[in-house]
């Protein structure tokens, strides 16, 4: 455009079907935005596999799944909305050195009203009423808005948006305010080892280099410092605006059901008014090398948040930006996590020293910049693991001389992209909101040819460049990174912004020495076979049974039942299958959820070897200890899927679990449930659907049960009487036609050999009743190191959920909810449009009148509130605060991590004097009356 701004507009005029769209497709009413209702309080975590690093998004191993995750709280019908993305090139990197986060806080300010339309929280509010959403982030050298609302209201929100780009308000009564929201995100970021570890990391860098600056900002540096040196952080924001915010800085990416020649024409009128300063554009590719400091090539112990064992080794390459078209790093990556057999996952494993292993580059600003290319490889250790480290360090060192050695392989180079390639080309559509976000940022990294494909393909194999990558992946260019709760007591330094404890020292001699030299390689290391389960085959089927809008149930005896319907509107040769074995057995005891979580656990390991050809083959696989049976998902291309769940379904039948794995899980999950407990969110959870739902186990009873002892002769005898009495409910939908489809469900009774229920098992919890009055249950948080507090309150009435006339994006979606009706055992696959014809139905005023009915004190309602730590609880400062007394082995050991098989109730303060307070939560709950299992069935 004329003031430098770049710009990609994306026509959606077909739908999901390829057929166009309309405006009919669009003529959803505004009135239907709520939250969802928890009706029947469903919506429980299903048991983790415990295998993870806190790399997994920091949830990887103790975020539970939801046996009914199609209707979580995120969920906002399945409206494909037109949406928009902005990315700047400028970001952390640029913040003055005398107020660290302003970059970060700049992003936040700039949505605080505009000229054209000054009020503070509009832009917010008019998504809001148009069934939107935005949203915006801060990376070392790039800042990135987006947003998507309803089609029809799309021109206006693109007006508004652009405005803070124009000409934003920044008013100064909203400094102060907004501070708040940058400092309330800096305390939800501080228990998160994760971040602890970035910040940790990035002290590390030299003293000159941007890298080690506090990105976040919190109150302490963006209010209380300035204060004091006199400094104006208004007149400092507006300055950063005018020099950052410019309009050759930008690129901008566009999606809707609109033609181009409207949007082109929507976009020259609106944005070609963001200014253009000339300035040229922040640089800091000079600055290399930014860890080729002393601080760098040691070992650092670490003591973390949660309970893991964690070893991190990382490497600050040169920056591979530049060379996207081959991706060494990637290719590189792609060996170091494999799974297979010859792996090191499959060595460590096979000692029992490692639960999960991720390598690579994560390709945020933090990993990669303009100035460096970080290469990381992070392992999750066992307790035997940890103690043995350093030989968990040496076959990691091991493995890369063996491919050092070799040389890149141009076999597994082409199998790579071969994998690439045939994802890319019969991928899902996504969401708008998702996709615009990848491509404006890709509009700052490839050249114009490649913004749709730069970040997803490997184009071109150049032995040269990757040899080049890997051989910079030597021992004394390496730093080590150990997470340990071992370490408390032991680390007297504390990272400034976090607090994190650590300390650090040599890399012991013995093995310098050792890695100095021509060391071994290990036989048992080798590269991977040739993969089996690529898909060839992608002929789109023919059906063998009439076409069906909604699943039909082909299937339908004793053992179980299947439904089924053909794909016919996405037309991608992909299937979902989906199976749902139900037993009576899960629910009995704390110990049989216990066990049954162990049981899935192991066999997830168990098959780790085998099924990971197919999963890097886009054949993904979940195993899920849902509340009432083990759910099986499989999805990919429906060429090779049938070997995959058949793989499945004979490491079921023939379930082994070795003493050394099983003590191996029970230690985990300990940890496990332990790092569910310490977050207040999950802790608020768990105690309210213990009081609400009647016969539910909570965490703090699986966690006392396993720290009691359970044996691997507990855990054989579970598995045993579980595979005795089944009922297998499964959904296949995709690229599969009926008769194949019963062969699944067929294959699962043969191989598994179960008796038919011999009582019914129910897949929803019954709910009490609660009293008319108001109900408080308030417990301490279980850890004493975080300042943040959770509070739920929770209305007992009919719920009305969040729905949108829409279509789904994807078949993924389309399956989602196909498949809560089959968990559920409720089958109304056309709730959807009953739905939307009841909220039609629904005016204003009788939505006022229900609201009005249920809100006051006297309504059955029940707070539950998760106090955190800090002076405000008269709880002393987090320096002085003596730690917890009693570790986990019940001795006198005294631990910052305290215990979390006791909760600690509070009582109401002076404004709840009136709530009814649950300080036994059986005892409350003993009494009260029990609603009828409720399911809604036409």
């Amino acid at each position: 455009m004329s003031n430098g701004l770049k710009t990609l507009l994306i026509s959606d005029l077909s739908g999901a079907d390829g057929n166009p769209a309309s405006e009919e497709d669009d003529s959803e009413g505004d009135e239907s935005e709520g939250e969802e209702g928890e009706s029947g309080e469903e919506e429980e975590e299903e048991g983790d596999s415990g295998e993870g690093t806190e790399e997994e998004s920091e949830e990887g191993e103790e975020e539970q799944d939801s046996d009914f995750e199609e209707l979580d709280e995120n969920s906002e019908g399945r409206k494909k909305k037109s949406a928009a993305a902005l990315c700047i090139g400028v970001g952390s990197f640029s913040d003055p050195d005398d107020l660290p986060g302003l970059a970060h806080f700049l992003e936040h300010m700039v949505f605080m009203g505009s000229e054209k339309y000054p009020a503070e929280n509009g832009f917010d509010a008019f998504l809001k009423k148009h069934g939107g959403s935005d949203n915006a982030s801060t990376d070392c050298e790039r800042t990135i808005f987006q947003f998507d609302v309803q089609r029809k209201h799309f021109r206006e929100a693109l007006d508004r948006w652009a405005q803070f780009f124009i000409c934003p308000l920044m008013i100064k009564d909203a400094i102060d305010r907004e501070v708040e929201a940058v400092d309330s995100e800096y305390q939800l970021a501080k228990p998160s080892d994760s971040h602890r570890k970035e910040m940790l990391f990035g002290s590390l860098a030299k003293a000159t280099h941007p890298m080690g600056k506090f990105c976040w900002g919190n109150a302490q540096t963006l209010k209380h410092e300035p204060r004091e040196k006199n400094i104006n952080t208004y007149e400092r924001l507006r300055e950063f605006w005018k020099r950052h915010y410019s309009a050759h800085y930008m690129t901008l990416a566009v999606q809707s059901k609109e033609s181009l020649d409207a949007m082109e024409e929507w976009v020259r009128e609106i944005f070609s008014k963001i200014p253009n300063n000339g300035l040229p554009k922040p640089d800091f590719s000079h600055l290399q090398d930014p860890f080729d400091t002393p601080a760098f090539n040691k070992l650092y112990r670490v003591v973390p948040v949660r309970k893991v064992h964690a070893l991190t080794i990382t490497w600050a390459l040169p920056p591979q930006e530049k060379y996207y078209r081959v991706k060494p790093l990637h290719y590189i990556s792609w060996l170091i996590g494999h799974e297979g057999t010859g792996s090191i996952l499959s060595l460590l494993r096979k000692k029992c020293w490692a639960l999960a292993l991720f390598g690579g580059n994560s390709e945020t600003g933090f990993d990669q910049n303009t100035t460096y290319s970080i290469f990381s490889i992070s392992i999750t250790l066992t307790d035997e693991g940890f103690q043995n480290f350093y030989q968990v360090v040496h076959l990691v060192f091991q493995y890369l001389k063996m491919l050092q050695t070799l040389g890149p392989q141009q076999r597994i180079y082409e199998e790579i992209q071969k994998i690439e390639a045939n994802e890319f080309h019969y991928q899902e559509q996504t969401d708008p909101i998702e996709y615009v976000e990848d491509i404006c940022e890709n509009m700052q990294l490839f050249p114009k040819e490649d913004f749709l494909t730069g970040d997803q393909l490997m184009f071109e194999y150049n032995p040269e460049v990757i040899s080049a990558a890997l051989n910079l992946l030597v021992p004394d260019k390496a730093n080590l990174l150990l997470l340990s709760p071992e370490h408390e007591g032991h680390c007297q330094l504390k990272e400034k912004w976090f607090g994190t404890q650590y300390s650090v020292e040599d890399i012991e001699q013995e093995w310098r020495d050792r890695w100095a030299g021509d060391f071994e390689l290990n036989p048992d290391l080798h590269l991977p076979a040739e993969n089996k389960f690529i898909a060839t085959d992608f002929t789109l089927k023919t059906p063998d049974c009439p076409d069906t809008e909604f699943p039909v149930r082909i299937v339908n005896n004793e053992k179980g039942c299947l439904w089924f319907k053909k794909d016919t509107k996405f037309k991608i040769p992909k299937a979902y299958v989906r199976f749902n074995l139900i037993s009576p057995m899960i629910q009995k005891s704390p110990e049989n959820l216990v066990l049954f979580d162990i049981f899935v656990n192991i066999l997830a390991h168990n098959l780790a070897e085998p099924a990971y050809e197919a999963d890097v083959a886009q054949l993904e696989y979940k195993l899920v200890a849902g509340e009432h049976g083990l759910v099986i998902k499989v999805k990919g291309f429906n060429h090779k899927l049938p070997l995959l769940l058949n793989l499945i379904v004979d490491y079921l039948a023939n379930f082994t679990a070795a003493p050394d794995v099983f003590a191996m899980f029970s230690e985990q999950l300990k940890k496990t449930y332990f790092n569910i407990l310490i977050k207040p969110d999950k802790l608020g959870k768990d105690l309210r659907l213990l009081i609400l739902e009647h016969a539910r186990w909570s965490i703090v009873q699986k966690y006392q049960a396993i720290m009691k002892g359970l044996s691997v002769a507990d855990l054989m005898d579970f598995v045993q009487s579980f595979k005795s009495e089944l009922y297998a409910e499964g959904l296949v939908q995709g690229n599969f036609i009926s008769s194949e489809s019963m062969e699944f469900l067929q294959y699962i009774i043969d191989k598994l050999q179960f008796k038919r229920l011999s009582v019914e098992v129910p897949v929803l919890f019954r709910v009490v009743e609660l009293p008319e009055k108001h109900h408080l249950c308030k417990v301490k948080s279980l850890n004493k190191g975080d300042a943040n507090s959770e509070v739920t309150v929770y209305y007992q009435v009919t719920a009305l959920i969040k729905l949108k006339e829409c279509e789904d994006t994807h078949l993924g979606e389309e399956v989602d909810r196909n498949w809560f009706e089959v968990l559920s055992q409720q089958y109304v696959f056309d709730r959807l449009g009953k739905e939307i014809d009841a909220l039609k139905q629904m005016t204003k005023a009788e939505l006022v009148s229900c609201f009005m009915e249920h809100r006051g004190q006297t309504g059955k309602k029940l707070s539950v509130h998760v106090v955190g730590f800090g002076e405000a609880e008269n709880d002393p400062p987090e320096d002085s605060c003596s730690p917890g007394v009693g570790g986990d082995d019940g001795g006198q050991k005294t631990s910052s991590y305290g215990e979390v098989s006791k909760l600690t109730f509070l009582p109401a303060t002076s404004t709840l004097a009136s709530a009814v307070v649950i300080a036994d939560i059986r005892a409350f709950t003993s009494s009260l009356n029990l609603y009828p299992y409720h399911k809604i069935l036409k």
